[in-house]
């Protein structure tokens, strides 16, 4: 009931003793017993809401959707950042990317002064034919600007249904265009796959419903003759998707052992995800790329690889989303994403707020990264305590463990010495060899 007050400061609502009292301005409007059971409790607050909307005209103008948002809001405030109202063209939006039906092949990421920029291009996508390239800034999306303080609102801007189209302002150093992009009507690319300087480059800058058949396929069709150093694993800027994807794209890597677990208050909330295959990278040297953009089910990936001895996590520390949220529909297509679980590296530390800590960091400059991989693997790395006491931790882990532990290597946005870091590793097989987690 407080959250109406986001709408009409003049209305209020407190609870005394068993009754809940609707109040606006100094007039108390309504009384509703709180009630003893849920359903007593609902149909109080339902009369009490319909009893707010008919007395103020605040409430009225902002209608009933805009109520109940603001009143679920309220309750999501007390609980966790992933925790929220779904309206119903948030929640249609939220099913295309999961499915993977509408495309423009890019991504977005912060840049500096809070600008939007583009992170990664899918090749051959519209954002590519188009001729957007990576780091152009993009200010504005049908007239809407973007502001990299809310890159969850500056992606969702850019969702749509499949065969529309978005008007995107672009700035290419003192250059402004506007771009007319189409949405795909099927998933775009989202694995590309590169030999280069005798590695494999394997680039996912997103999730689709497709990305693991991809991998899969980018795996079989390069032999390890045709990139005999090893693979690189870019989830630089990834922000995620389904967890199923997550276990999917690990699993390709790692031949046997448990990739995650999850763990919540109810028993069903408690899984285990083993690996199910091969490794169809037949044991190749793997580093895995990631910076402060990697999120959700790409750090899923990114903590399995390196937990497991698979890989080297290469790059700065990620976001640390690492909750599991249940989406329960609602009348008129609204959602609810209520969160269910943390999600545990293999080791058992949560990637909830800590995130992956690489082995690797490149995020300290050109001098600490060459000292790095100078110590690699060994007791006077920079990386090796932090990561030592990451993989110790249990939740709830304090604020403050997190911050030193994050603090070690900030997460930062991928750049151009990461290439070289991962390459710096493959070239020396006992270098890799050493960085390994044990």
């Amino acid at each position: 009931m407080r959250g109406l007050e986001a709408i009409d400061p003049y209305i209020s609502a407190v609870r005394r003793g068993p009754d809940l009292t609707l109040g606006l301005s100094d007039t108390a409007l309504a009384r509703r017993p709180a009630g003893t059971t849920p359903q007593a409790a609902a149909d109080s607050v339902a009369a009490l809401f319909a009893e707010a909307e008919r007395q103020s005209p605040a409430l009225r103008r902002a209608g009933r959707q805009a109520m109940l948002q603001a009143g679920f809001e309220e309750v999501f405030n007390h609980l966790d950042p992933y925790s929220r109202y779904l309206t119903p063209p948030e929640a249609q939006r939220g099913r295309e990317r999961h499915l993977g039906a509408s495309d423009l092949g890019l991504t977005l990421a912060p840049g500096r002064r809070g600008e939007v920029t583009i992170g990664a291009i899918v090749p051959g996508s519209a954002a590519d034919r188009a001729g957007l390239r990576r780091g152009d800034r993009v200010t504005a999306a049908d007239g809407i600007a973007l502001d990299a303080e809310d890159m969850d609102e500056a992606h969702a801007v850019l969702e749509g249904p499949p065969g529309s189209s978005v008007l995107l302002s672009v700035r290419r150093g003192r250059r402004r265009v506007d771009v007319l992009l189409t949405r795909a009507a099927a998933p775009q690319l989202s694995v590309t796959a590169q030999v280069r300087d005798g590695i494999l480059w394997l680039t996912l800058p997103l999730f689709s419903a497709t990305t693991p058949e991809q991998l899969d396929r980018a795996l079989a069709e390069t032999p390890p003759s045709a990139a005999p150093l090893g693979i690189v694993l870019d989830l630089r800027g990834n922000r995620g998707g389904l967890l199923q994807q997550a276990i999917r794209v690990a699993d390709a890597f790692i031949p046997t052992g448990t990739i995650a677990f999850t763990d919540g208050r109810h028993i069903d909330s408690r899984r285990q995800f083993d690996t199910s295959g091969p490794d169809l990278a037949a044991g190749r040297r793997l580093i895995v790329l990631v910076d402060g953009r990697t999120a959700s089910a790409a750090e899923v990936v990114a903590a399995a690889i390196g937990d497991l001895g698979r890989g080297v996590v290469v790059g700065s520390a990620t976001m640390g989303k690492g909750l599991i949220q249940v989406l329960v529909p609602l009348p008129g297509g609204a959602q609810l994403a209520l969160s269910w679980s943390r999600i545990l590296a293999p080791r058992g530390w949560p990637l909830q707020m800590l995130g992956v800590l690489p082995a690797l960091c490149t995020s300290n400059g050109a001098d600490a990264t060459a000292r790095n991989i100078a110590t690699l693997g060994t007791a006077d790395s920079p990386m090796t305590v932090p990561l030592a006491r990451a993989r110790a931790a249990r939740a709830p882990v304090p604020g403050s463990e997190i911050a030193a532990l994050r603090g070690a290597c900030p997460p930062a946005e991928g750049r151009e010495a990461d290439y070289a870091a991962a390459r710096a590793v493959l070239e020396k097989p006992e270098l890799y060899e050493a960085a390994l987690a044990r």
